[in-house]
C-alpha cells in the first residue's frame, strides 16, 4: 500500500485531495470522483464519465428503419415508426435489398 496522506473534511463534507494524488490520477478542477462505501472505510477514485446522447423520435425511426435486415423486419419497423406518429417515407434511411 502506498504512503497514506491525511486530509481534513471541511464544511458540507468537502475533502481536499493532495496535489500529488490528483496529479497521479489525472483529477483536475471539475473532475468527477466516485465515493464507494467499503468495509474498511470510504474509497474515493476517479469516475469514468460517458457522454449522454438523447435521441429524437426521428433518429430512433432512422435506427429502426435502417437496421432492418430483410423485408419482414423492414415492414415491422415501418409499422413501429407509424405508431410513433412519423411518416417512414420522410425519414432518411436505406431499405433492405429485396430477395
Amino acid at each position: 500500500m502506498a504512503d497514506a496522506e491525511v486530509s481534513k473534511v471541511g464544511k458540507r463534507g468537502a475533502v481536499i485531495l493532495p496535489a500529488r494524488l490528483r496529479k497521479r490520477f489525472g483529477i483536475e478542477d471539475g473532475s468527477y470522483v466516485v465515493a464507494e462505501e467499503r468495509a474498511e472505510g470510504i474509497l474515493i477514485r476517479p469516475a469514468a464519465v460517458v457522454p449522454y446522447e438523447r435521441y429524437t423520435p426521428e433518429r430512433v425511426a432512422e435506427f429502426l428503419l435502417g437496421s432492418a435486415a430483410d423485408a419482414r423486419s423492414y415492414k415491422e419497423a415501418v409499422a413501429e415508426v407509424r405508431r410513433m406518429g412519423l411518416d417512414p417515407d420522410k425519414i432518411e434511411h436505406f431499405k433492405p435489398p429485396r430477395k
